[in-house]
This record gives C-alpha cells, structure tokens and sequence, in this order.
C-alpha cells in the first residue's frame, strides 16, 4: 500500500508539471498570435485551453481520492494538499492565455493595440512566457531561486502594467475607445498570469519548506491606514 501511495503522489507532481508545459506552450502561442495577429494560432491556443482544463479537474480528483484513502501526514499531506490549489492556479493561468488569444481573434486581421503600445505588449509576452518556463522548472525541481526569479519577472510585468495605464489615460492618447478597452484588457490578462505564477511559487516554497515565510510588514505603513 505504501508503494502505491508514493506512486499516486508522484503522478499528482508529474500531472503538475505537465500542465505547466502546457500552459508555458499557451502563453508562448497566445503571445506570438496577439503581437502578429496570427488567427489561427489564437483559435489554436483557445482550443488547446480544455486541454488544460481536463487534466486539471484530473489531478483534482487524484488529489482528492489520495486524501480520503490515504490520509496523509507531514510533508505528504502539503504536497496533495498544494496540489489541489496550485492545478487552480495553473487553469486559471491557462484562461489568461485563451483570453489573450480571444483578442487576437477578435480583432483579425487588425492589430489587437495601436503602434505606440506594441513594444510594451511585446515585452509583457517575453516575462509571461519566461516566468511560465521557470515555473515548470520550479514544480520539476522545487527550486526556490527559480521563485525569487519568478518574483522579480512579476514586478516588471506589473511597471508594464502600469505604464499601459499611464498611456491610456494621458492626454497625448489619441486610440478609440476600443483601443483602451483592448489595452488595457489585455494589459491585465498579461499582468494576472504573472500574479497566479508568484501565487504558485508561493505554494512550492511552502510545500519544500512547511513554512509561507511571509514577509513583515513595513515599518513605514501607518497602523491607521484604512483599506
């Protein structure tokens, strides 16, 4: 029985990382179809979405059966147990990418931004794309230097995300309001997958560690503070 319960724990692992490489293929082709307006790789990318969605409601119930035969302790527990909210994460991963390429298709055979915020999106594609190759790297290897990575990449997705904002709003934009829309829906598509990568590193530095080690808070923010 102890044999098999390994076995399935090590299918729950393996499932994450194959889910990860799928959605690393995803945000790479959904990226590339909304830079170059490529339709059929975007009708590509939002096919290939219930792909990901199956093998995550997959591991879901892998998951779930380990923990009502098995019920595991310690270290075995946190892996199920981060299993189940890290498969979350990844479908969820897996939706940015479909509505980045939903865009693309919308607006073939036009470019989905103006001229002025090609560059930016293009440079938001590169970190999303990096960021879901060191994530899968990250639940292969558990390692906690590909997470601070992972970390870094997010803060300049989220300068990038700001400065799509900046753009919009100021006074020299001159797009319709179809182009603010589109900016800035995908601006946030990009900015979110970045945000449920850190939130998956996070569940990997607590599944190696048995510890979230979150961070104090600043001594520079008023306890008065409302939110």
């Amino acid at each position: 029985m102890r044999e098999v319960f390994q076995q399935e724990l090590a299918e729950v692992r393996e499932g994450l990382v194959t889910i990860a490489e799928l959605v690393a293929a995803s945000i790479a082709n959904a990226t590339r179809a909304f830079n170059e307006s490529d339709v059929t790789l975007a009708e590509s990318v939002i096919a290939d979405d219930d792909r990901i969605d199956e093998l995550a409601l997959t591991l879901d119930e892998l998951a779930i059966n380990i923990l009502a035969r098995q019920q595991p302790v310690a270290r075995d527990l946190r892996i199920v147990v981060s299993a189940l909210r890290i498969s979350a994460s990844l479908e969820r991963m897996g939706d940015m990418s479909s509505h980045i390429a939903q865009l693309a298709r919308y607006r073939f055979p036009e470019k989905v931004v103006p001229k002025g915020l090609r560059g930016t999106f293009k440079e938001m594609g590169r970190l999303d794309s990096e960021i879901a190759l060191k994530l899968t790297e990250l639940l292969r290897t558990e390692d906690m230097a590909l997470a601070e990575q992972i970390r870094s990449d997010d803060d300049l997705i989220d300068d990038l995300h700001l400065s799509v904002f900046d753009k919009v709003l100021g006074e020299t934009w001159k797009g319709a309001a179809v182009d603010t829309v589109d900016a800035t829906l995908a601006s946030r598509y990009h900015e979110r997958f970045a945000d449920h990568a850190v939130s998956i590193a996070k569940k990997v530095q607590y599944l190696a560690t048995g510890d979230w080690a979150v961070p104090p808070v600043s001594s520079t923010v008023s306890t008065t503070a409302t939110v």
